[in-house]
């Protein structure tokens, strides 16, 4: 069996944390400009990409000014770290899996739209931050999601054949960045379908 490079999307992939950052940008919305994000727009047009873009995007539709975008991100990432304080848990079936991957020698990443701070939170939280052999977020990458440069970030680092990677992914976004790369793509609903039995019959 060949080693596999199996990279890990973090938000509804090995946690479920899309409903925490929708939430926590619609309360810093309604605390600066009086506005929340439709339940539509989000899943249509703003999940799966940067925090800085979805304001870029408020901007360009004229609902918030960009002089409000650093208080709006600011007060977002307050509120996004205090959910995962009080809502995020260990994962057995995350941890289970991730131990079975790497007992098996294949190399375990995470790459994400988050930001640092909060992804680094996120699997500590759950458990599996020590486990992984790499994790990129969107401050490492010029170009977030839908690009794929941050998978193939992860690719070049391990030098690692594109039919021997697989990338698990579940937002729209998330996916096309994926596809792009031309690797091996598992897409999921949500971190729930997430473990070691989704991903034993592709290594």
């Amino acid at each position: 069996m060949s080693t596999k490079l199996i990279i890990f999307d973090l938000d509804g992939v090995l946690i479920d944390a899309c409903e925490w950052h929708y939430q926590s940008l619609n309360d810093a919305l309604s605390e600066i400009c009086n506005y929340k994000i439709s339940r539509k727009d989000h899943e249509n047009i703003f999940n799966g990409i940067p925090t800085k873009k979805k304001l870029d995007i408020l901007s360009e539709q004229n609902i918030l000014k960009k002089i409000d975008h650093g208080l709006v991100f600011t007060k977002k990432q307050e509120y996004t770290i205090d959910k995962i304080r009080n809502y995020a848990d260990l994962d057995v079936d995350k941890i289970e899996m991730i131990k079975l991957l790497k007992k098996q020698g294949h190399i375990v990443a995470c790459f994400t739209n988050s930001i640092e701070k909060t992804a680094h939170l996120m699997l500590k939280k759950i458990g599996v931050f020590e486990l992984l052999d790499l994790i990129i977020t969107n401050q490492d990458v010029k170009n977030s999601k839908p690009s794929p440069e941050g998978y193939f970030m992860v690719i070049n680092e391990f030098n690692i054949p594109i039919e021997d990677v697989i990338i698990i992914e579940d937002s729209p976004k998330g996916l096309e960045a994926a596809y792009k790369t031309g690797a091996n793509v598992i897409p999921v609903i949500n971190a729930t379908q997430v473990n070691y039995s989704l991903v034993k019959d592709e290594i």
